[in-house]
């Protein structure tokens, strides 16, 4: 079963999380990937965490998706503009990625590259919306696609974050833009 269908079921889920390497070795995933195959029902595979560079997100959870471990691509809002990252997400369909984690991403001033310019073209609810849009068929140009991906669209949420009562809001949002699961 897939991640969907295990929580579209109600199952109970699992799920783990690799930060890829900071360098090309794809043998640090398929070595990580040993840890959690049959142990875990899916993977999120982080986004240059913590605005650190490390091997991309969509080649680590193909890596990880060929090892026989479900990947979650965490994909994030701060490196790239709506043109990239619908060009990304393509390409992420294009090689069998479904779960897809949208997150705005951690301020690239907490890097080790603080100089580094943001991008934020657009935050985590419009990265849902736009995947959903994606998943209906729609580029964010209005461009209809003949062969449009098929997304599990996820976001995050910190119910212990304070303001209490905008994380609410942010959650709700998130649900109306089409997200799939929580986490």
């Amino acid at each position: 079963m897939t991640l969907q269908e295990k929580l579209e079921s109600n199952r109970f889920v699992v799920c783990g999380e690799i930060a890829p390497p900071q360098s090309c070795d794809a043998g640090v995933i398929r070595e990580r990937s040993g840890y959690f195959k049959g142990h875990v029902d899916a993977v999120n595979v982080t986004d240059n965490q913590r605005a650190i560079v490390r091997l991309s997100s969509i080649a680590s959870a193909k890596i990880l998706l060929d090892s026989g471990v479900e990947p979650i691509m965490q994909m994030t809002c701060r490196d790239r503009n709506r043109l990239a990252i619908q060009s990304d997400l393509l390409g992420a369909a294009a090689l069998g990625i479904r779960n897809v984690l949208c997150l705005t991403g951690d301020h690239q001033t907490f890097g080790d590259q603080p100089e580094t310019r943001g991008v934020f073209d657009l935050d985590s609810i419009q990265l849902i919306a736009t995947v959903a849009a994606m998943n209906r068929g729609y580029l964010l140009s209005g461009s209809v696609m003949k062969n449009p991906p098929q997304f599990f669209i996820g976001g995050a949420a910190n119910p212990f974050g304070e303001p209490f009562e905008m994380r609410l809001i942010r959650l709700h949002k998130k649900v109306v833009a089409g997200v799939h699961f929580i986490q």
